[in-house]
């Protein structure tokens, strides 16, 4: 019997726990380790952060479904990984021997890169954890109280800007709805070194749908900014121009939302042979580390490098629906492995992203993410914010029940396309 040990129970964990079970059978023991005895479904934290959501909605208590399927699961996280002992620590002291691990912790947010930046002692808040979604909410109240200029956007370095877009909007949408919006001057902040780049280096037209929209709802922006500094009151930056020149810009603001860049997570960092620099896992194109083969990784925590260089630092956003596919490989190489056979499924790492707007939204489509590509599009739609609810629907099914379905990204992507083609239809 192999022991098998899956670090982090968010998206990833949780999906890889069900699905390497399903494929392994009651022969081998599946341990899911987490930091807290809940899953929330992150995506849908920028609609907590202005209460279109309650915690409990986009939360699950994780141990009930988990055992109803044969999973062991840890609410502790783990201190430091031992991979050349096969062991983890725990945060309690405990130890945790295995025989093969999962690393899908997600990533540390690196406030502390930018000096103010974050919730935690910082003046700018988030919405990248539930905690945080929960307390941007109460920050938000505060705006609604006494409206003021609003900051949102996100830090040098950062990787995951669909957020950011989607709470500006969202935000937009909100204020109208309470006839706040025209006391409200806002502002998009973003290293990114035009609006639309996401990280990606474009989408389609990505960068013309998201300028369009975000003029619309008359929401001002500065790309190729470095913020260097987060005040009461007052964000820091640098603003590059075509030339590499860095402008000193001050944004007085009263409410302020800001993503950072991510590292890895203290348990990983400095393990050679398994992260790099940053602390991100290393992996082959089996999802598999080099030096530790019994070491497998998936999500925001792996190594991917930024799809181009740009006068900001971005990094690569890792999407669910590419998560998904790095987990469906890593269960069938799992099992592979234990029969004998050589790893040979790859993840397709397509990049797959529904971006709410308030009543509207976009959606992106990268396949693959990293160019060449075979297809990018780029459209936007109502559908889009209706996919966005069902799919949040669905993901915390799957967490509460265990449901599990294979073809779920050939899915996701066949809706898309007919959603597309409807509406291009509906436009001729």
């Amino acid at each position: 019997m192999a022991k098998i040990v899956i670090l982090g129970a968010g998206l990833g964990g949780t999906a890889a726990a069900y699905e390497i079970k399903a494929a392994l059978g009651a022969a081998h023991e599946v341990t899911l380790v987490g930091d807290g005895p809940h899953f929330q479904f992150t995506p849908s934290n920028p609609w907590l952060a202005v209460g279109w959501r309650k915690p409990e909605q986009i939360r699950v208590a994780v141990a009930e479904p988990m055992r109803k399927h044969g999973i062991h699961f840890i609410d502790t996280p783990a201190r430091t990984v031992q991979p050349a002992d096969n062991r983890l620590l725990l945060a309690d002291g405990r130890e945790l021997a295995y025989d093969y691990l999962v690393i899908a912790t997600g990533p540390r947010l690196a406030f502390d890169e930018v000096p103010g930046l974050g919730p935690e002692g910082g003046h700018t808040h988030s919405v990248c954890t539930g905690a945080h979604a929960e307390e941007t909410w109460r920050a938000y109240q505060a705006l609604l109280d006494k409206p003021g200029p609003v900051v949102i956007g996100a830090a040098p370095g950062a990787s995951c800007f669909g957020p950011a877009y989607e709470f500006a909007m969202i935000v937009d949408a909100d204020l109208r709805r309470r006839k706040l919006r025209d006391r409200v001057p806002m502002t998009y902040v973003t290293p990114e070194p035009y609006i639309g780049h996401m990280g990606l280096g474009g989408v389609g037209d990505s960068k013309g749908l998201l300028e369009s929209a975000l003029r619309e709802r008359d929401i001002r922006w500065v790309t190729n900014a470095r913020v260097t500094a987060a005040e009461p009151g007052k964000l820091k930056l640098e603003e590059l121009d075509s030339a590499g020149a860095a402008h000193p810009r001050e944004l007085p603001f009263a409410f302020a939302m800001l993503l950072p860049a991510f590292t890895g997570i203290p348990a990983l960092r400095g393990i050679e042979g398994l992260v790099n620099p940053r602390g991100f896992v290393l992996i082959d194109e089996h999802q598999r580390n080099p030096t530790y083969r019994n070491v497998f990784s998936a999500g925001v925590c792996v190594a991917i490098p930024p799809v181009e260089v740009t006068p900001v630092p971005t990094g690569a956003p890792k999407t669910g629906f590419m998560i998904e596919s790095m987990v469906s490989a890593i269960a069938a190489n799992l099992r592979d492995e234990l029969a004998g056979k050589p790893a040979q499924a790859r993840a397709t790492w397509n990049a797959v992203c529904l971006a709410d707007m308030g009543d509207t939204g976009a959606a992106f489509v990268a396949l693959p993410q990293i160019p060449p590509r075979n297809v990018t599009w780029a459209r936007v739609g109502k559908w889009v914010h209706l996919a966005k609810v069902a799919f949040e629907r669905y993901h915390l099914h799957k967490v509460r029940t265990g449901g599990i379905h294979p073809i779920y990204e050939r899915t996701v992507l066949r809706f898309l396309h007919i959603a597309a083609l409807k509406q291009d239809a509906g436009k001729r």
